[in-house]
């Protein structure tokens, strides 16, 4: 027995004499090499002076042998405003921006992290910021990971209080808003043509005056999220819904024209609080709300005027009109939301808390996924409920559940799945790719909106600003293709 027990103890300890030798062996071989996740770190493109998100790589050593980093450092130090953090150790400036004797074993690993923060570059467009992570091996070997970002110069506003009239504009340098916008009453904000706003996560618009909006067919208003790197390679932040809060006007606000404007990837696009239905609150004219995790529009009590604008994919209502008066001509609504099965319809108007005075429909395409993209509720037997539709086509394979009568659906298409070349209504538009998340609203040649609005108050030019023809188009968009006779 005590045999025995002699030979197991000598053969544990040649084992781990022999595991300890290969563990603490690193090779000087220049044939041994590191391997990376990744040649080149790339972190899109962010603004001048604003922290990036973090990406990061993984080392390996698979090269059979262990390794010995002699030296990890930044090459170009504070110059580029990267920064690194190899395996928990941070290369600051208190360490040179490098760490030294870094040992990989055989099959080890260490991860690498990398943001930036780059200075202004004052070119007046992205411009390449890059460095270079060296590894320098104990074989002398030198081995290198490039980080590359490109950096584009932007103005920072925070808290905005517009407390008189005045007027914002970005010309080519976009503007980051942190914290929001207020408008106060009695105060005009009027944002000209061609500016471009990126919010941050939490802000949004707050008009309590007036907010005049005043894009053209050529230079639009784009209001957006300030993320304008990647969430995942087919998919940027841009096209992600819920980056920023969007427009509210409240009570006080009236006389808002929002014209050649894109608002997009927000909480709400916009909504409209209760207020005096005798006074327009909001004109909506040539203008995009797309992507939204709430409400595209949301109208509660309010009087507004919706046209040659398109609303579509948002995870409630792309329209909600709760009460108040509404009027919509040439509007293309469509629900494709691509991010939650248990999403609103296209256009939802009711009475339930407040009476609908009028909501009078033309010339607009209703259309999505479900069966039914309409709903029209009457919340109490007393209250007011009045709308009319004329020259629209509606996704209702039910027949609809309203007051069938001709005085209140004039020349309207409730289209079913059998008056459709494609499912779920997608045969209306260029393109709609739910699996790469690419949408394009203008109308296909399929369409059945071509040609049949009523010529006598479709509006004279289309979402683009294009002339619409003696026999123009259901929608926002008109078809400039081949029509049918």
């Amino acid at each position: 027995m005590k045999y025995r027990n002699l030979i197991f103890t000598a053969l544990a300890a040649l084992l781990l004499l022999a595991a300890c030798s290969d563990d603490d062996s690193f090779t000087t071989s220049t044939s041994r090499l590191l391997t990376f996740s990744t040649d080149t770190v790339r972190l899109d493109t962010v603004f001048s002076n604003v922290p990036s998100p973090r990406r990061d790589m993984w080392v390996y050593n698979r090269s059979g042998e262990g390794i010995r980093c002699t030296n990890i450092r930044l090459e170009r130090g504070n110059q580029s405003g990267f920064r690194v953090n190899v395996d928990g150790t941070y290369l600051g400036a208190s360490s040179g921006y490098q760490t030294n004797q870094v040992e990989l074993r055989d099959k080890d690993s260490l991860r690498v992290f990398v943001e930036v923060t780059t200075p202004y570059n004052h070119a007046g467009k992205p411009n390449l910021v890059d460095d270079n992570l060296i590894f320098t091996l104990e074989s002398g070997v030198v081995q290198k990971v490039n980080l590359n970002v490109y950096s584009w110069d932007a103005q920072l506003l925070r808290d905005v209080k517009i407390s008189r009239d005045s007027v914002l504009s970005s010309g080519a340098t976009p503007i980051i808003i942190y914290g929001g916008i207020t408008v106060d009453e009695g105060a005009t904000l009027t944002i000209a043509a061609g500016t471009k706003l990126y919010f941050h996560a939490d802000a949004g618009i707050d008009v309590f005056g007036r907010l005049n909006i005043l894009g053209n067919a050529d230079e639009n208003v784009v209001l957006r999220g300030d993320r304008i790197d990647r969430m995942f390679d087919y998919l940027p932040y841009d096209g992600v819904s819920g980056q920023w809060r969007g427009i509210r006007f409240h009570e006080t606000s009236y006389d808002n024209w929002l014209q050649f404007a894109d608002i997009h990837s927000t909480f709400d696009g916009i909504v409209a609080d209760s207020s005096d239905v005798s006074r327009l609150k909001l004109t909506l004219h040539s203008s995009t709300i797309h992507n939204c995790q709430g409400y595209g529009l949301r109208s509660v009590n309010s009087r507004i005027h919706l046209i040659n604008s398109q609303i579509t994919n948002t995870l409630r209502d792309c329209l909600c009109v709760d009460g108040g008066w509404a009027e919509v001509n040439a509007c293309t609504l469509a629900q494709f939301y691509p991010f939650d099965a248990l999403r609103g319809v296209a256009l939802r108007f009711l009475s339930t808390n407040f009476d609908l005075q009028q909501f009078v429909c033309e010339n607009s395409l209703v259309t999505g996924y479900s069966e039914v993209e309409m709903m029209g509720e009457q919340g109490r037997d007393e209250a007011v409920f009045n709308y009319a539709f004329s020259h629209c086509i509606i996704r209702d394979t039910t027949n609809i559940n309203y007051v069938d009568t001709v005085n209140i659906f004039k020349k309207v298409v409730f289209e079913n799945d059998e008056d459709t070349s494609a499912i779920y209504g997608r045969k209306h538009f260029v393109n709609i790719d739910t699996k790469n998340l690419r949408y394009d609203f203008r109308l296909d040649s399929l369409s059945t909106a071509i040609g049949k609005a009523d010529p006598a108050t479709s509006p004279e030019n289309d979402r683009q600003g294009r002339r619409r023809d003696e026999k123009p188009d259901i929608g926002a968009f008109e078809f400039f293709g081949s029509k049918n006779e």
